[in-house]
């Protein structure tokens, strides 16, 4: 769906382009921002690569597993409908902690492990249970410590303190996290109640 909207809304662009006589200027956006694309993909590339090594080998040193053991039992206050020691637990303490790192591409196959997991304890196979609901909210608000990818984009841009986000970032998180993850418990406790 997101695919056609966005290729309605190039083809507007470029008819209206079009009649208004501005063709040229699609062609030179088009070649502008190919360039740039190319740029930020060499500056954040490395960055991406340095992260997504270091959190392999804690993964295959054990470090990640050790770490979200220890994770587990604040986890386990959060999902309450996932037993005790389920590996869903483990993937998704793993999910967090490459988040935590600003690597969102790294953690999409924890998180999508962890989301075929929470389905196998799920009674209701056609409907999200209240587990999924709560990692998915805890997922969309982004718990970010290092916001590497932004870090990065501010250094290819010339920032001259690219770092500097990383305390406000870090508010912005868990503002995000405590709101997303309150709304969830009330809405959780309201439809329980019912």
């Amino acid at each position: 769906m997101v695919s056609i909207i966005w290729g309605l809304l190039i083809l507007v662009g470029i008819f209206y382009s079009f009649i208004s006589g501005n063709l040229s200027l699609v062609n030179d956006e088009v070649l502008k921002s190919s360039a740039q694309s190319l740029e930020m993909f060499a500056t954040m590339f490395p960055v991406i690569v340095l992260w997504m090594g270091l959190m392999q080998i804690a993964s295959d040193s054990g470090l990640l597993s050790k770490v979200a053991y220890k994770f587990s039992f604040i986890l386990k206050r959060l999902f309450p409908s996932i037993p005790e020691g389920h590996e869903s637990l483990g993937l998704i303490a793993s999910n967090i902690i490459v988040n935590m790192v600003g690597l969102g591409s790294a953690a999409t196959p924890f998180g999508l492990k962890a989301m075929e997991k929470l389905q196998e304890i799920n009674d209701k196979k056609d409907t999200a249970s209240p587990a999924m609901i709560t990692f998915l909210v805890l997922n969309t608000s982004g718990v970010t410590l290092i916001p590497t990818a932004i870090i990065s984009l501010r250094a290819m841009y010339g920032s001259a303190n690219p770092g500097e986000i990383i305390s406000t970032a870090l508010i912005a998180t868990i503002c995000a996290t405590v709101a997303g993850l309150s709304l969830d418990y009330l809405i959780r406790k309201k439809n329980r109640n019912r």
